[in-house]
């Protein structure tokens, strides 16, 4: 199956908003390599679009920074985060008001098809099968394995992604969280193991890696995929969000209309 996402409008060349990848931030120095793979991804998708990196805390640039030094006056921010939670809401926003430049922010890459569509190429590299004969994974089951909030809409947003992911594989597909919101990896690997699902997967439901993606990896049975990464698919969303963007799609309409 192939992910789709809406026709998007070609505004006037120099009339685009900038970027900015919003990031996380990590200890851990593969972090800030795979953010940076993906920002050179989405460049190459569309280099008429000036794409730029920010991030909460931990790791340079930090958001301000990046804001304040912008070429262009107006940016999307669009947050390297997979469902809403206190980093979209407040951290973001607040971030981005102590800057002059106009932002407006994106909402979170997940749920959405494409989201989808990455979590399960990953699942086939770390050792999925595939082909038409349902027997291949009879008795598999997977957890989705999220950071965690304790925002309702996170936890709303990663089961939504969780039912996704579960149509997509035809196995039941459970949400789990490495902090601050339950079912835990473990707990959530044993209630699958006690309804008689004798193989199941870790999705790894991480932008990049890092210590949480690391530690519920390490939890898996049997598979664990990798974190999400500079895969196609999340340059797509990434371009997707930041084409659907408060008000970007609308002035970009009305510089047509002005040719």
């Amino acid at each position: 199956m192939t992910a789709s996402i809406p026709p998007r409008e070609e505004p006037t060349l120099g009339s685009r908003p900038a970027l900015v990848l919003v990031a996380h931030g990590s200890r851990d120095p593969r972090a800030l390599h795979t953010v940076r793979a993906l920002q050179a991804r989405v460049r190459a998708l569309r280099p008429d679009v000036p794409v730029h990196l920010g991030h909460i805390e931990l790791n340079e640039p930090r958001l301000p920074d990046t804001l304040a030094q912008l070429p262009t006056p107006e940016a999307v921010l669009v947050p390297l985060l997979l469902s809403r939670g206190y980093h979209v809401k407040q951290d973001i926003p607040e971030l981005a008001a102590t800057t002059p430049a106009r932002t407006r922010v994106a909402p979170p890459l997940g749920p959405h098809p494409l989201l989808v569509e990455t979590l399960y190429d990953r699942l086939v590299e770390a050792g999925w099968p595939t082909g038409t004969d349902d027997r291949a994974s009879r008795g598999s089951a997977v957890v989705l394995a999220s950071a965690g909030s304790r925002d309702p809409d996170s936890r709303r947003d990663t089961r939504a992604t969780a039912r996704l992911l579960s149509t997509r594989l035809g196995v039941p597909v459970i949400p789990a969280y490495a902090s601050s919101a339950t079912p835990t990896v473990p707990d959530a690997i044993r209630a699958l193991a006690s309804r008689g699902h004798h193989r199941v997967a870790v999705s790894s439901c991480f932008t990049a890696p890092g210590r949480f993606a690391t530690q519920c990896a390490e939890e898996a049975p049997w598979i664990a995929s990798a974190p999400l990464g500079a895969h196609g698919a999340m340059a797509r969303l990434v371009l997707h969000r930041y084409d659907q963007a408060p008000g970007l799609a609308r002035k970009a309409l009305q510089v047509v209309g002005r040719r």
